[in-house]
């Protein structure tokens, strides 16, 4: 299973092919395929005719949603951006590495506290929990597993994050190389906002 990945919000019905309007409402289908959870967008139309009646009875089906599209703004005129949380994580969820899979989570948490990430599922697993977050602005879904932290883990894995925040994923030799304390980052400063429906310090 693929614990850790993205995957865009469709610009056009994955049905029927017509593609969505600003503001036009649609629906999301979550399945289960293949070891990876895969995502399906759909228009109002195709959810009524086609997918409403039964959806739950398919194969794979883990959950569906409603959302609104939204036309994804101009790319930014410069593209050297300040490493933030959201970036970094796209970049550790792309290197899919399981050693920064306690980050990913940290920073997952982190956004979902200040609203740019928003949790759409949580999954229960004999091996654990995984999360399925949604990105608002650009309906962008993002596949987090629990690495279950316990208390005398949460520190280090507090360190790496505002390392990664403070130097990116690949720092230069001179910073690599620097002391093994990296100044404190106000990002993490502060203990993780508790995942839906179960605190943090009760996962620990």
């Amino acid at each position: 299973m693929n614990e850790w990945n993205i995957q865009s919000r469709a610009r056009a019905c994955q049905a029927c092919a017509k593609a969505f309007a600003d503001k036009q409402l649609f629906h999301t289908l979550l399945f289960e395929e293949k070891q990876q959870y895969e995502r399906l967008d759909i228009c109002a139309d195709c959810w009524q005719t086609q997918y409403r009646e039964g959806a739950s009875d398919r194969k794979g089906f883990v959950s569906q949603w409603q959302g609104v599209f939204q036309t994804p703004p101009a790319a930014p005129e410069d593209p050297i951006q300040k490493e933030s949380a959201e970036s970094l994580l796209r970049k550790l969820i792309e290197a899919n590495d399981p050693k920064h899979g306690p980050v990913c989570f940290i920073l997952a948490v982190m956004l979902e506290r200040k609203r740019v990430l928003k949790v759409k599922e949580q999954i229960r697993r004999e091996d654990g929990r995984v999360f399925i977050y949604e990105h608002p602005a650009s309906g962008d879904l993002f596949t987090i597993a629990d690495p279950n932290l316990q208390l005398d883990q949460l520190q280090d894995v507090q360190r790496d994050t505002a390392q990664l925040l403070a130097h990116g994923l690949n720092p230069p030799p001179e910073v690599a190389t620097a002391a093994v304390e990296p100044p404190a980052a106000p990002a993490v400063a502060e203990a993780p906002a508790p995942p839906p429906e179960e605190s943090l310090s009760a996962q620990l």
